[in-house]
């Protein structure tokens, strides 16, 4: 499992391109009928992706845990960004289909992922954080969820927000786990930007065109940088940065986060006009 490691923002501001791509960005998660996970000190999440094609795929155990089973003292949550898919817990089966959410708690066993047709494949993004407490498995439809229209064409900024697992829906010890849908003719997200101190935050983009790109902006607010990031990219946000971006389509993103607090609005906001 690859391993990320904590970044200062001082340090942050000497990074070139390939450095800051290093240290934040995961790329080339998508491998057939594997499970691709990386580990960060950023709340001790992982962040993830699992593609079964022609196979199931069993979530392992790693040795960067320390424990009898992945989810010995941690909890998933896992939306599905592909072709309808099958996620089997500890012997109970899930039909997850596309921008479906599933979580799973501390003490599951036994996880194994599985596509039911593999000219179709589901493509699963998972999101991992330690747990403290016991919280049952749920199944979220995307049709089920809280969904929140915001911004305007004007802004550039149409979009839809919904929310699985947080406060007020799915339970959870920690993780907050949602996505963002751009209507055409919008491509900037987050934006008025914030940061949040007390928690990291990991943002990955799907149904981004081939050739297409996301301007991913991180960085403290008067210190900013940006890394383009392709179709099933992610990429992890530390507690001193924004985590903004545009696009040159329209896309899609999933936004997940771990630490202090389950409330979905606690950011703290910056001014457009106040940003370098």
């Amino acid at each position: 499992m690859n391993v990320l490691h904590p970044v200062h923002p001082d340090d942050f501001k000497s990074y070139d391109t390939e450095k800051i791509r290093s240290r934040f960005l995961l790329t080339d998660l998508k491998e057939q009928n594997k499970a691709n996970f990386a580990y960060t000190h950023y709340d001790r999440m992982i962040v993830g992706l699992v593609y079964p094609v022609t196979e199931s795929v069993v979530l392992d155990n790693y040795s960067n845990l320390r424990a009898d089973y992945f989810l010995e003292r941690r909890e998933v949550g896992i939306i599905n960004v592909g072709g309808p898919g099958l996620i089997e817990a500890d012997g109970k089966t899930f039909e997850v289909n596309k921008l479906d959410a599933l979580y799973l708690g501390k003490g599951v066993k036994d996880v194994k992922f599985k596509s039911k047709d593999a000219d179709s494949p589901a493509v699963f993004y998972c999101l991992s954080t330690p747990a403290h407490q016991v919280y049952p498995v749920t199944l979220l439809a995307h049709a089920d969820a809280v969904s929140t229209e915001m911004g305007s064409l004007d802004t550039a900024n149409e979009r839809r927000i919904i929310k699985y697992i947080h406060r007020d829906g799915i339970q959870s010890s920690q993780l907050v786990m949602g996505l963002t849908i751009l209507a055409n003719g919008s491509v900037w997200n987050t934006m008025p930007a914030h940061t949040h101190d007390r928690r990291m935050e990991a943002y990955f983009y799907f149904d981004v065109a081939e050739d297409q790109r996301v301007f991913h902006l991180m960085g403290q607010p008067q210190e900013t940088r940006h890394v383009l990031m392709g179709n099933h990219d992610a990429i992890v946000s530390p507690p001193w940065s924004i985590h903004s971006g545009s696009g040159t389509k329209n896309y899609s993103f999933i936004w997940g986060m771990g630490g202090e607090n389950l409330d979905y609005a606690d950011m703290d906001p910056v001014a457009i006009q106040d940003i370098r």
